[in-house]
């Protein structure tokens, strides 16, 4: 599903150039749950931002479903990645004004999916998440397992072939934490491809393989059994 080739990202200011990553180069299966770890600073957020095309590399080859996209413009990203990857972030980024049932149609109106099937699709992704009895509450009224709970609904609500998760457990306590992985891990066993940022060893060891970064490079791969 993903193949990149000799990644290279640079910071530039007046003063300083910094080398977010150089020449990375790494293979994500089809159905795989990959896990990214390393130090702060190391080119994490940075791959999956390429990962999920929001941002360009400025060398480098990046091959999604054996379409080169790796210097696709705005437009083009946009459209492949609202058709096939779904986020999940630390801080959920819900929409504060938006019921549940809102923030996870929210997907679903940008791709044109008619307003019947749409309510017939986000019935079905809330119910499947346990947190149907919510649809109609704000963000601000859900406990933090619950907020990441409508975040993953979100980001599965097109069903996308990839879910890029950055740190998905990092704002939430350990019962709440290990809910989230054994969500993912449920979506991953229903053939969703799922690559995730982590500082937890802990949230790692649901993963398939650990692919450690340092200084935008890796260092080490770690096969989980």
């Amino acid at each position: 599903m993903i193949k990149i080739t000799n990644l290279e990202k640079f910071y530039r200011t007046e003063e300083v150039e910094t080398i977010a990553l150089n020449k990375l180069s790494m293979e994500v299966k089809k159905g795989e749950f990959v896990a990214i770890m390393g130090p702060s600073g190391c080119g994490k957020s940075t791959l999956l931002n390429i990962l999920g095309m929001l941002d360009d590399p400025d060398e480098g080859s990046y091959l999604f479903n054996d379409i080169e996209v790796a210097h696709f413009n705005e437009r083009k990203r946009a459209d492949l990645r609202k058709h096939n990857i779904g986020f999940v972030f630390q801080s959920f980024n819900l929409i504060d004004e938006l019921t549940v049932f809102e923030n996870v149609e929210l997907p679903l109106i940008y791709t044109g999916v008619p307003t019947a099937e749409r309510k017939k699709r986000v019935e079905a992704v809330l119910d499947k998440m346990q947190i149907m009895h919510r649809r109609n509450h704000y963000p601000q009224q859900l406990s933090g397992g619950q907020q990441q709970r409508v975040a993953i609904s979100r980001a599965v609500v097109n069903n996308p072939k990839l879910i890029l998760a950055d740190e998905p457990t990092g704002n939430l306590d350990s019962s709440n934490g290990n809910e989230v992985m054994e969500l993912l891990t449920d979506l991953n066993e229903q053939g969703t491809t799922i690559v995730m940022v982590t500082h937890s060893e802990h949230d790692a060891r649901y993963s398939h393989r650990i692919i450690r970064l340092l200084d935008g490079q890796t260092v080490l791969e770690n096969i989980m059994i």
